[in-house]
């Protein structure tokens, strides 16, 4: 046995299921114990049995085709309750208000969450006629701004898993319900690096998204603003791209220096 395997070999127990979870999180798509066990270099038996008590204590959850792993609830509600602490939260705050401000819309920012989106901030617009989509709710993937970012983020591979598995429903006359019409907007919003929401979810209403990135690139969560299309229509929306931006990309800076 050769050092380095002799190192891998010599990890902790007790930090094992720590660097499991670690590179379950930082993967950002299902893995295999396999792939996970590539970095780590555990006898076979003992990667699989990680990967049992994980999954039995509900921090990582085994996906449709049975091989592959990603964040539990136990895993989801952690990491949440990490970016949601006071410090965070206050100087996230105070960004989306100021962003909530320049535009004069309500502010959001939402996390992937399994199968939909879920509101993890929101500033409300001063306007009397506004959105209900308060903190905590969830929103389809593929018939949002957010949503439809957080796919444009997905390997090819991953995507077309989605598209296969998921029945769009139609929420409106403007909701794409096709996987094809769907996969050609992706391919647009990965070009442009931006996502809308044209009455797709909810008459009346548009959306314009963009992504926080942790500091290897990867799409941690979105940024998004959403207004009645009476007072804003999208092709005004998108304007406001540049102050969002900034936006995200001191979002993205706050959470990587934490």
């Amino acid at each position: 046995m050769d050092a380095t395997a002799e190192d891998k070999n010599s990890i902790p127990t007790n930090l094992r299921p720590l660097l499991v979870l670690e590179a379950i999180a930082t993967a950002g798509v299902p893995v295999t114990p396999t792939e996970v066990n590539e970095g780590l270099g555990l006898p076979k038996p003992t990667i699989h049995r990680l990967f049992a008590t994980l999954e039995d204590e509900g921090f990582i959850q085994r996906e449709i085709d049975g091989r592959g792993y990603t964040p539990g609830l136990r895993m989801r509600t952690l990491s949440t309750g990490i970016l949601s602490s006071l410090r965070v939260r206050t100087a996230r705050i105070a960004i989306l208000s100021r962003l909530a401000e320049e535009i004069g819309e309500t502010c959001n920012i939402a996390l992937p969450d399994r199968d939909a989106m879920i509101y993890l901030d929101r500033i409300e617009t001063k306007w009397p006629l506004r959105i209900q989509l308060p903190v905590g709710t969830r929103v389809p993937f593929y018939c949002t701004a957010s949503g439809k970012l957080y796919l444009s983020s997905l390997d090819d591979r991953h995507l077309e898993s989605y598209l296969n598995a998921t029945t769009m429903t139609a929420h409106t006359e403007q909701t794409l319900t096709s996987p094809q019409a769907l996969h050609q907007e992706i391919s647009q919003i990965r070009k442009q690096g931006f996502s809308t929401d044209n009455e797709e979810f909810m008459d009346d209403m548009i959306a314009v998204a963009v992504p926080i990135v942790e500091s290897n690139g990867r799409l941690l969560s979105t940024l998004s603003f959403h207004a009645p299309v009476q007072r804003l229509p999208l092709d005004q929306a998108v304007s406001f791209l540049p102050v969002m931006r900034t936006a995200a990309a001191e979002l993205s800076n706050l959470i990587s220096t934490d």
